[in-house]
């Protein structure tokens, strides 16, 4: 069995698209993974399954969350060693620019070819720039950046089917689910 994290994007930001821990849970269970765990009321879960495809078992949740929900839940998924990797490159970063005000992860469903990651990467002005490898895109936003706005450089666009999350739940989950 392998350990498996997956995110999803989108979910209870309103009354129309509220999915609840305890639902997804149970719908990843019903769903034939083993081990299910979430952690906080944003689409985190983490699970072991003898599924080796990565996108084959983002159909499986995507289907069943949709059949339970009635809406599309895009659901990235990373091996628990890939996403270790995303923490190890978020404690770098942090290292690395240890005046920056916000760091947000946006977790990738597929990775950007080489001219979309220099369009993304030349995002940067004075509120941030943008990091990205593999399949994850570090927004590094310096002091005096729009407080709140998760995109103040406009390159979520940019990185299609993802999600973000800041870099102490990066951290917390890695902690937690991956023995990192």
């Amino acid at each position: 069995m392998t350990t498996y994290l997956a995110f999803l994007r989108a979910i209870n930001l309103g009354a129309k698209r509220v999915f609840p821990k305890g639902d997804i849970r149970r719908v990843v269970e019903d769903a034939g993974f083993e081990g299910v765990e979430t952690h906080i009321n944003t689409g985190n879960v983490r699970f072991e399954s003898r599924m080796r495809s990565r996108e084959r078992i983002e159909r499986v949740l995507e289907k069943a969350f949709m059949a339970d929900r009635g809406f599309e839940v895009p659901t990235i998924v990373y091996s628990a060693a890939e996403f270790r990797a995303v923490a190890q490159q978020t404690r770098e970063l942090a290292d690395a620019h240890p005046g920056i005000a916000r760091h947000y992860v946006y977790l990738l469903k597929d990775e950007l070819t080489p001219g979309q990651v220099a369009d993304v990467e030349a995002r940067a002005d004075g509120r941030g720039r943008m990091v990205v490898s593999g399949r994850a895109a570090h927004g590094l936003l310096e002091p005096g950046y729009q407080e709140g706005a998760v995109d103040p450089l406009s390159a979520a666009k940019l990185l299609g089917v993802a999600t973000n999350r800041n870099a102490n739940v990066i951290r917390t989950l890695a902690e937690k689910w991956c023995d990192a």
